[in-house]
């Protein structure tokens, strides 16, 4: 299966950088998938969780404040103002996580649906890694 490049990107440094199979962001006009071969495109991301399915089907969660997307055949760049990953290898790390991404989308929050929904995937990306 092709896999693309994957880049995120904040002012405080690298997220993410390597092969996944497949992204799913979250854009101004609504959630959109990429895949290797993607058309190009460059557009708006809001809050949200961004899911990034690697090589190994994993998937892993990484929330974000908002930002934009770079996407063309090859390659994702995505550059936004703050993110955290749901990630880590002991509950505590990711009970940590979890508590960083929950920060994140209460200082940029808009409505209080948008909390709900985001919440509602924190929380679902946190099960995958228990």
């Amino acid at each position: 299966m092709d896999t693309l490049k994957l880049e995120i990107l904040t002012p405080n440094g690298e997220i993410f950088n390597g092969e996944a199979l497949s992204v799913v962001l979250p854009g101004e006009e609504g959630e959109f998938g990429v895949l290797a071969g993607h058309a190009s495109l460059t557009t708006l991301l809001t809050s949200g969780v961004v899911d990034v399915e690697k090589k190994d089907k994993s998937v892993e969660a990484i929330v974000i404040s908002w930002g934009v997307v770079q996407v063309d055949e090859e390659k994702v760049i995505i550059l936004v103002e703050g993110a955290a990953p749901i990630r880590g290898n002991n509950e505590a790390e990711i009970a940590q996580a979890l508590d960083d991404a929950k920060k994140l989308i209460k200082d940029v929050a808009d409505s209080s649906a948008a909390i709900a929904v985001v919440s509602s995937k924190i929380e679902s990306a946190a099960q995958r890694l228990l």
